[in-house]
């Protein structure tokens, strides 16, 4: 049976260490109500504020997400011309010289999947 021997992680050896016991807590794959589970839910969340604090993930920025949703659809400039709009202005945007709009947004989201939140500058 796991013991609730719990502390702050406050640097990256008390990280290391969670995620160690928490993978030992998964093998184990612990009953609900349990001690082990409480164990592996409290560790959880102490990890995840550890690294939310010490390892923000960025946001994408948005002409990446597009640049990189164009390469996994092999897909190019042509197609996004009902998107966006004519060619030239598709260029525009791709290179950051434009904004993307409300309108393009929506077309990006739908047509291509990317999620509007990470258009959105």
């Amino acid at each position: 049976m796991a013991t609730l021997q719990i502390s702050p992680i406050h640097n990256d050896d008390d990280l290391d260490y969670a995620l160690s016991r928490i993978s030992e807590l998964m093998d184990l794959d612990p009953a609900p109500g349990s001690p082990e589970l409480d164990l592996l839910e409290i560790l959880s969340t102490l990890v995840e504020a550890y690294e939310t604090k010490h390892y923000p993930i960025e946001e994408p920025d948005p002409i990446e997400a597009i640049k990189f949703r164009m390469d996994q659809l092999g897909i190019g400039v042509k197609e996004l011309v009902p998107l966006i709009g004519e060619k030239n202005r598709v260029y525009e945007v791709l290179s950051k010289k434009r904004p993307l709009t409300l309108r393009m947004i929506r077309n990006l989201s739908t047509k291509l999947g990317i999620p509007a939140q990470v258009l959105i500058l």
